[in-house]
């Protein structure tokens, strides 16, 4: 396991974990969060192979309000 120290703002925390998909490079953390766990199991699913760029796409694209 590999672990990197970061302040973490508290909301984001409280967050249940199945809501949340994480996605790291080597320069950044990005962490999207849904309304259900089926939304993120289908976000992780239609990302798989994608581009950081491409991610964030489609999620704008696909489930910001």
């Amino acid at each position: 396991m590999i672990c990197v120290k970061a302040k973490i703002p508290r909301e984001l925390t409280y967050i249940d974990d199945e809501l949340k998909a994480i996605y790291h490079s080597k320069d950044s953390i990005c962490i999207w969060v849904f309304k259900s766990r089926e939304s993120r199991n289908e976000f992780m699913d239609n990302t798989m192979n994608m581009s950081k760029a491409e991610r964030e796409e489609y999620f704008i694209n696909n489930y910001s309000n």
